[in-house]
């Protein structure tokens, strides 16, 4: 231990009092530690002693007291002498450097009195910079207070220059106003002169100004005099629009839209003046346009080609009933009546251009009704498209455009009235319906709805009319004189032509639009005509007549419902059963006509067994008359079942059909006559007589191929 504090710098000798004072602190604080037996304290536990000395066996010092068996207050003692010695030769050290000591000391010194001056100048540079600060801090103050005072300023003097620019009126404004032309210059004058008279009407703080005393008379002189300019102008223009000839579009879109920041002037500057401009320009276009539609109304007339007239029904007789009664007129001439034909063209020329009267009527064509109805609402389409959309920009108003169209609107139901109760003519009805939806999906497209009540409205109308003359060719039908109709021929009646022309039309039309109540309308028509041709055929004398005029109809009406398209559905099934149904008779009917004999028996005897009935037994005697009969005319037989059908039926087709079903239909009887044959005892001995199957087979084929 005191070769360790030998190798130590030597302490001061306040820190040597310091440490002798911390040495006494401590035995002061601790006491007399005693590590004896004290058998009257029970305050001393010695658990975990053999814990601690366990820890510490480990340890030098420890190791060795233990080892030495030295009790601790000796080994104390020694300590402390070795503490005191240290001491001691500490106190030698120091005394040998007190040279060091004082010198360092007088060093100390010096340099206090050397950082008493240092603290001296900064506490001058200190006060000296807070005096800066101090005038900093007043001349930031300065400055934050002109700039605010400079922003205020500004914004003051901009004020002051708006509402002196605002309110001023200079010289060359009012020359512009007073003396200049309408023009591009004007506008943008009258656009100045209008920010002005805003500015002094709205703004209250300027209306108590004492420079609006001075400047509003000049203002209003110049807006009465700008108001006064620009009515006359504008209703100059207003009056070229009733010349002769005018192209009003191009008026509109190159001359007036430039200048309908004018009626917005007078809108917000004059309203009583617009009011003026607004009634002139509705005035002028009502009357314009009302013209224009009735010369155009007028001429289309001249080029209308009337289809129907009263008489003109599915169910009415063609043939005069006067004293000089005249032939039926040609079909051909009549079926625009009832056939579509090439009057569908209209749905696909829908928006085409409207017919120019003067150029058709000077090629001497004539045009049904729904062309030229096609053509007046293009007309109507165009325009209204046109006039609507230059009000929404001109005025600013859509109400103006029902205001001018009232007149046109007017001129148009006035003709449409006029026409509508005498047209009979129900396919150019339906071709109109049409029509007019197709236009209300063009005008949805254009995004324009100024015409949707009147598009309503027509439409509205015409199906009325259509239901008025649809029922009256039902009801002439249904009314129709049987005597007066029928003819002694059993090829198609011009009636069921008639009808099955008007069926495939309307079936066609409505195909798109899908109208529930015409389907209705047509079945009930369907039953009608099917009630008055079963009247029809009764008139025949022989069942097969009647039969062949019912087939020839149905198979006539089928064909012209398949040639229309595909739209033929429930009607187009159901003649085609009734056309089965009859064909299925009228075979039966011309096999009986030439082997009557050979069907009885089949039909009666064929089926039975000859053994099954011993009191009647089919004998060879019975069945021999037969198998010779036919095997002596069956071929001369065909022969006039074939010129037969050729004669009864009109459509070759529809013959074939009926022949190979009756010639089928015979080989069924004498294939089961031939069985029957074979089942007879003693039927052999006919089969010399009997034809073989092949070839009846071979003579279907070959008039199968003659058709």
């Amino acid at each position: 231990m005191a070769d360790v504090a030998g190798t130590q710098m030597s302490p001061s000798i306040g820190e040597t009092n310091d440490a002798q004072k911390n040495v006494f602190d401590l035995g002061a604080f601790v006491g007399d530690l005693t590590l004896e037996e004290d058998p009257s304290s029970d305050d001393i536990s010695l658990e975990g002693l053999e814990q601690e000395l366990e820890e510490c066996k480990n340890n030098d010092v420890v190791a060795n007291i233990l080892a030495k068996g030295t009790k601790l207050r000796d080994y104390t003692k020694g300590v402390e002498n070795d503490l005191r010695k240290v001491e001691l030769d500490s106190i030698q050290d120091y005394i040998k450097e007190s040279d060091n000591l004082v010198s360092l000391h007088d060093q100390i010194l010096d340099c206090d009195s050397i950082l008493s001056q240092m603290e001296t100048l900064l506490s001058g540079f200190q006060a000296e910079i807070g005096s800066i600060s101090s005038d900093i801090k007043i001349l930031q103050e300065k400055s934050m207070d002109m700039s605010l005072r400079l922003k205020n300023r500004k914004v003051a003097e901009s004020k002051l220059a708006k509402f002196v620019e605002d309110i001023i009126v200079p010289p060359r404004m009012v020359d512009i106003l007073v003396d200049g032309e309408v023009n591009e210059e004007y506008m943008r004058t009258l656009e100045i002169l209008s920010k002005k008279l805003k500015f002094v009407e709205v703004d209250p703080m300027v209306k108590a100004s004492k420079a609006l005393k001075d400047v509003q008379p000049e203002l209003e002189k110049l807006r009465q005099k700008a108001v006064s300019k620009v009515f006359d102008f504008i209703v100059q223009k207003l009056y070229a629009l009733r010349k002769p000839k005018t192209n009003i579009q191009i008026l509109q879109q190159s001359v007036l839209l430039k200048y309908k920041y004018v009626v917005t002037f007078l809108k917000e500057h004059g309203k009583e003046i617009y009011n003026e401009v607004r009634a002139a320009y509705i005035d002028t276009m009502n009357k314009v346009l009302s013209a224009h539609f009735r010369a155009y109304i007028q001429a289309l007339e001249k080029l209308q080609l009337d289809i129907a007239t009263y008489n003109d029904l599915i169910g009415v007789e063609t043939r005069s009933s006067g004293l000089f009664t005249r032939a039926r007129e040609p079909l051909k001439n009549r079926s625009a009546v009832f056939a579509l034909g090439d009057r569908i063209n209209i749905l696909k020329e829908i928006d085409e251009p409207a017919l120019i009267p003067h150029i058709a009527e000077a090629s001497s064509i004539k045009y049904p009704y729904e062309v030229l109805f096609r053509s007046l609402q293009k007309l109507l389409m165009d325009t209204a498209t046109s006039e609507y959309n230059f009000c929404d920009d001109f005025f600013g108003e859509e109400s103006i455009f029902y205001e001018i169209f009232s007149g046109p609107f007017g001129v148009i139901d006035e003709h449409f009235n006029s026409i509508l109760p005498n047209s009979y003519d129900a396919i150019g009805l339906m071709l109109m319906i049409q029509i007019i939806h197709k236009h209300q999906l063009i005008m949805s497209r254009r995004r324009i709805p100024c015409l949707d009540s009147y598009l309503d409205k027509v439409n509205i109308s015409l199906w009325p009319r259509f239901k008025l003359v649809f029922d009256m060719h039902l009801n002439s039908l249904r009314n129709a004189n049987v005597k007066i109709l029928w003819e002694d021929d059993v090829h198609p009646h011009y009636v069921m032509r008639r009808y099955a022309e008007f069926t495939a039309s309307l079936i066609h039309l409505n195909a798109e639009c899908g109208d529930g109540q015409l389907d209705l309308n047509l079945e009930r028509l369907r039953m009608a005509v099917d009630d008055l041709f079963i009247k029809l055929a009764k008139n025949f004398p022989k069942p097969k007549l009647q039969t062949v005029f019912l087939i020839n109809n149905y198979d006539m009406t089928i064909t012209v419902l398949k040639e229309a398209g595909p739209e033929g559905g429930k009607i187009q099934m159901h003649f085609e059963e009734l056309l089965k149904s009859n064909t299925t008779i009228f075979v039966e009917e011309l096999l009986q006509e030439h082997f009557n004999d050979l069907i009885k028996f089949v039909k009666a005897r064929a089926s039975e067994d000859p053994t099954s009935s011993p009191d009647k037994p089919i004998t060879v005697a019975e069945v021999e008359p037969l198998v010779k009969d036919f095997a002596g005319r069956w071929k001369a037989a065909i022969e006039l079942m074939h010129k037969d059908v050729i004669t009864s039926f009109s459509n070759f087709l529809c013959g074939m059909e009926i022949l190979r079903a009756a010639l089928t239909q015979l080989l069924l009887y004498y294939t089961r006559l031939s069985d029957c044959i074979k089942r007879i005892v003693g039927g052999s001995a006919l089969n010399k007589d009997l034809v073989s199957i092949s070839s009846i087979m071979y003579e279907i084929r070959k008039y199968s191929r003659t058709f």
